[in-house]
C-alpha cells in the first residue's frame, strides 16, 4: 500500500501543480489582458470622440449652406432708389465712436449685419435715424448709451455711429 498511497501522494501533487500552473497563466492573461483590453477600449474612445466632432462639423457645414442658400434667396437689394421705412430689413455697416475716438466692440468690421428697424433691438433711436436713407447712402448715428449699460466706459456717453446702408431686404 506505501507504494499506492506514494503513487497517489504524486498525482495529488501533480494535480496542484497543474493547477497552480493554470492560475499562474490566468494571473499572467488577466494582468497582461485587463490593462490591453482597457486600452483596447481607451483607444476605441479616443477614435469615436474624434471622429464625432467630425460628422458634428459636417452637420454644421450642411446647416451653414443651407443658411447660406436661405440668405442667398433672400438677400437684401442695393437699389439706391428704395427707402428704409419702419419694419423694414436693412444689412448695415457701422463704426462707432465716442469723442472721435473708436472703442471696442463698436464695429461690424465690414462684415455686415441685418437689423429691422424698430424691433428695438439696439439703444436709444439708432434704428429711428435710418428711416428715409437709401442703400449706398453713409450715415452718422447718434445715441447715449444707457447709464445701466454694463460697460463703463460706454456707461451714459454719447456716441456717433457712422453706418454705411448696404441694402434693404424685399418680401
Amino acid at each position: 500500500m506505501k507504494k499506492e498511497n506514494k503513487k497517489m501522494a504524486q498525482e495529488r501533487r501533480a494535480e496542484e501543480r497543474r493547477q497552480k500552473e493554470k492560475k499562474a497563466k490566468i494571473k499572467k492573461y488577466l494582468s497582461i489582458g485587463i490593462p490591453s483590453a482597457l486600452i483596447a477600449i481607451l483607444i476605441i474612445v479616443i477614435i469615436v470622440d474624434a471622429v464625432r466632432p467630425f460628422s458634428s462639423s459636417d452637420d454644421a457645414e450642411e446647416s451653414s449652406t443651407e443658411s447660406i442658400t436661405e440668405s442667398a434667396e433672400t438677400t437684401y437689394s442695393t437699389d439706391t432708389s428704395l427707402t428704409i421705412e419702419d419694419g423694414d430689413t436693412v444689412n448695415i455697416d457701422y463704426v462707432g465712436s465716442i469723442d472721435g475716438v473708436e472703442f471696442s466692440g463698436g464695429s461690424t468690421n465690414g462684415a455686415g449685419t441685418d437689423l429691422t428697424i424698430g424691433s428695438g433691438t439696439y439703444i436709444d433711436d439708432f434704428e429711428e435715424q435710418l428711416i428715409g436713407y437709401h442703400p449706398g447712402d453713409t450715415v452718422d448715428v447718434t445715441v447715449t448709451f444707457p447709464e445701466d449699460y454694463g460697460v463703463d466706459d460706454l456707461n451714459g456717453q454719447e456716441a456717433v455711429f457712422e453706418v454705411t446702408i448696404n441694402g434693404i431686404y424685399e418680401s
